[in-house]
């Protein structure tokens, strides 16, 4: 999952960087209001971490323009105001979660993963198609037989686009985007790579390649 940290405190935003990226996020990290606008609007995120304390704006200023905009990702509030007014103005300028500083990041990682589900329209932490079901908490795939792989970071975010909407075809471009973040430098090759290991776990016939098109997830039990 591609995601937008917007956060001021360098420090703070490494050590989270860092700690999303385990839990499986792809992080893009921001400081200013500025640049906030403008990643929204070129890149794709599954889910936005936004401080309302910003050097050039205020966090909720950039989180009304996202909505005017039509820009529709889930948004988590991060702050350390503490008082209810502005948790209630957040929610009202179209957060879907808040939460105050100083925060333990497990809760950090609970709210924004509860949030990304909702917005697709789930309930557990299980993403299950066909014969498959991924644990994002244990970063882990099961069969219906069984058997049960652990899965590296980047297995795990491709594996994870792929199986959240079975039957769609990504192409190899959106699927570059979800899994590295804007300082990543892959090499072209790396998809047709993991996706050649993730057929070792999920069959051959289970994802598919559409010539000049991309990759999709067969979900046909």
């Amino acid at each position: 999952m591609r995601l937008l940290l917007v956060e001021d405190d360098r420090l703070l935003a490494e050590g989270l960087s860092s700690q999303l990226e385990k839990a499986g996020f792809s992080v893009d990290a921001t400081h200013t209001a500025r640049e906030a606008l403008l990643l929204a609007e070129q890149e794709d995120y599954r889910a936005v971490v936004l401080d309302l304390g910003l050097p050039d704006g205020n966090g909720l200023d950039v989180l009304r323009k996202w909505r005017m905009n039509r820009i529709s990702f889930p948004v988590l509030i991060l702050t350390a105001r503490g008082d209810w007014q502005d948790k209630v103005n957040g929610l009202k300028a179209g957060a879907d979660d808040y939460l105050a500083k100083p925060f333990q990041t497990e809760e950090l990682i609970a709210r924004l993963n509860a949030i990304v589900r909702r917005s697709e329209g789930r309930v557990h932490s299980l993403v299950k198609a066909g014969r498959f079901e991924l644990d994002e908490n244990r970063q882990s795939l099961k069969a219906d037989n069984g058997t049960e792989h652990s899965l590296t970071g980047t297995e795990f975010r491709l594996l994870r686009c792929l199986m959240s909407r079975p039957g769609h075809v990504f192409s190899k471009e959106q699927l570059m985007e979800q899994l590295y973040n804007l300082n990543d430098n892959p090499s072209e090759n790396v998809i047709e790579a993991y996706i050649r290991r993730l057929r070792k776990l999920v069959g051959n016939e289970t994802i598919s390649t559409r010539r000049g098109q991309g990759y999709l997830f067969n979900d046909v039990v």
